[in-house]
């Protein structure tokens, strides 16, 4: 890990951080309202490392909380996350290791990840922005859970903060420098204008995977 981070250049390496500090508040809020709502600590703490992914934890966690049942809040996560498997096949080079190593990085493949990889051209580069980028994220997030968790119940209402709209704002922020180029800016407008057509028709998680 310490070899991945020297191959790095500082700014990049900053990015990075500041968009796992980010997420990390999101992992706070996560950890708050899931205790907060009355769910055991243990719940939210085995969920973090387990599943790993924001978008399908909220979505499993206000199922749960508004009392829907076990499947119906593992379908929900699972829709939301068919969205890695494309993103595999994009960093599919980073992953060609032994397979300790590839189940780690299949552990850590998140929207964020993918994202500062595919900004690398060089292969080395590319996987060192992959791991170190996962790796972090991972231990940020699993902290700002843990920390969320011991601060649910001193803050009250944490959702109604608004801390887990973070997140998309993370990923909007690593969107934006792509939109330069024509093709990439027609294809989010269209994918955007798709997904809010078919939001008010197809349940939560759907338009995007149709966008």
């Amino acid at each position: 890990m310490r070899s991945f981070c020297r191959t790095l250049d500082r700014p990049l390496f900053r990015d990075i951080a500041l968009v796992a500090l980010a997420d990390g508040v999101v992992g706070l809020s996560f950890g708050a309202i899931a205790v907060s709502g009355g769910l055991p600590a243990w719940v939210p703490l085995a969920m973090s490392p387990a599943v790993f992914a924001g978008g399908a934890q909220f979505a499993a966690l206000y199922i749960v909380l508004g009392g829907g049942g076990a499947l119906a809040a593992v379908a929900a996560g699972l829709v939301l996350n068919a969205r890695l498997l494309p993103f595999g096949f994009a960093v599919a080079d980073v992953l060609d290791l032994p397979w300790p190593a590839r189940l780690l990085g299949s552990q850590v493949l998140t929207d964020e990840s993918v994202a500062f990889t595919l900004l690398q051209r060089d292969p080395v580069r590319r996987r060192a922005a992959y791991f170190v980028c996962g790796v972090l994220l991972f231990v940020v997030w699993n902290v700002g859970t843990l920390l969320g968790v011991l601060a649910g119940r001193a803050v009250g209402n944490p959702d109604a903060l608004g801390l887990d709209a973070a997140s998309p704002m993370v990923l909007l922020a690593l969107v934006l420098p792509a939109l330069r180029e024509p093709r990439a800016r027609r294809a989010a407008l269209v994918g955007a204008a798709v997904a809010l057509a078919a939001t008010p028709f197809l349940p939560a998680g759907l338009p995007v995977l149709l966008a």
